[in-house]
């Protein structure tokens, strides 16, 4: 009787660790969309913020965690959010889209619940009605790698989002009048660097800092509501380690255009002269370009930016032909079935066999 009470507490504990290991971990958010003043530009405009914020607050999540999103809409008028490229299964209805989820209404809340798997990399998030986009409501969305699962690359010694789009003065009102009458919104007033343009006075605030010797992770997504943007890194080289969740080949690129609503993942090494450095962003494939700059700093760097900004790329061709030298590192979490095999160096070593029927046997 003893030893079956003890067995019976065995399995209890056993079922007791296992409820406790066995589910993925959850994060909770909780934001409050409002209304705000907002000018990129310089210009005031009435713009949209989470939490008094824009852009929006990172969702910063790892790879197979159950994510949990209470948003509460203060605006006026319904307010619908996607994640733009995260894959729901079997839950359709949290992507945000019209079709799958209604708006949330004024006043109300919802909660978007949704799990992250096996798409390790950078995404974002922005609403899908009213032109909502156009004026705030977005901001980055990372899944990370859990620690079991390696990256092709070493630990970064920062990781920063750049979320860089075009922007429109008239508003989200306006713009959406212009396109209700039949127009064409026509070209942007100018483009934005996380929501700021430096003025080139010397006492811009930098996006972003950087140590001599060390690399840097930047997730650049494209959050505009148009206009393609070619970014460069002035004196810096990017290499290319991910792009839409999956992990790339990794080559050296001067500039790289950024389509609306693409992401990508560079790692950029503080190689240069300890001062500051701009980053560059600006329009293609417009009949006039439009460009914008932030401040990446060193510390303890001497000297402002230089004004000579590296040049952009010219034509639709050039654009086209650096698409077809991305590549898929196969050896890496790419975009497949999850691979059979075991890890080796730092990447999946995979193996499959194939058996046929040999019919002469039969």
């Amino acid at each position: 009787m003893a030893r079956l009470t003890l067995i019976s507490m065995l399995v209890l504990l056993a079922g007791s660790m296992l409820m406790v290991q066995g589910g993925d971990p959850t994060l909770f958010f909780e934001w409050n969309v409002t209304y705000g003043t907002i000018a990129p530009l310089g210009v005031p405009v009435k713009g949209i913020l989470i939490n008094g914020q824009f852009p929006g607050p990172n969702l910063n999540s790892t790879t197979n965690n159950n994510i949990v999103v209470n948003v509460f809409n203060n605006l006026d008028e319904p307010f619908l959010v996607t994640w733009d490229g995260v894959q729901h299964r079997k839950n359709s209805w949290q992507d945000g889209v019209l079709g799958t989820n209604c708006p949330i209404p004024p006043g109300k809340n919802y909660t978007y619940k949704f799990q992250v798997k096996d798409q390790i990399g950078s995404y974002m998030y922005y609403p899908v009605t009213a032109m909502h986009k156009a004026v705030g409501g977005f901001g980055g969305l990372r899944v990370n790698s859990r620690l079991l699962i390696p990256v092709p690359y070493a630990d970064p010694a920062d990781d920063y989002t750049l979320l860089v789009g075009d922007f429109f003065n008239k508003g989200h009102t306006g713009l959406k009048k212009i396109l209700d009458s039949g127009r064409n919104l026509g070209r942007c007033d100018g483009v934005h660097l996380n929501g700021k343009v430096a003025k080139g006075d010397g006492k811009d605030e930098p996006l972003f800092t950087m140590e001599a010797g060390k690399t840097y992770k930047y997730r650049i997504c494209n959050t505009g509501i148009k206009t393609s943007l070619n970014v460069r890194f002035q004196g810096h080289t990017m290499k290319l380690v991910e792009m839409e969740g999956s992990h790339t080949m990794q080559n050296d690129y001067d500039s790289l255009d950024v389509h609306v609503g693409q992401c990508f993942s560079v790692l950029v090494t503080a190689n240069q002269e300890p001062r500051d450095y701009h980053v560059v962003a600006s329009t293609r494939f417009t009949r006039r370009e439009v460009t914008a700059t932030g401040i990446i700093r060193y510390k303890n760097g001497k000297g402002a930016a230089s004004s000579e900004l590296p040049p952009p790329p010219v034509g639709w061709a050039w654009s086209l032909n650096q698409f077809r030298t991305f590549r898929w590192n196969l050896t890496s979490n790419a975009a497949r079935p999850n691979p059979q095999g075991s890890y080796k160096y730092g990447s999946i070593n995979i193996t499959r066999t194939i058996k046929l029927a040999n019919t002469a046997q039969r």
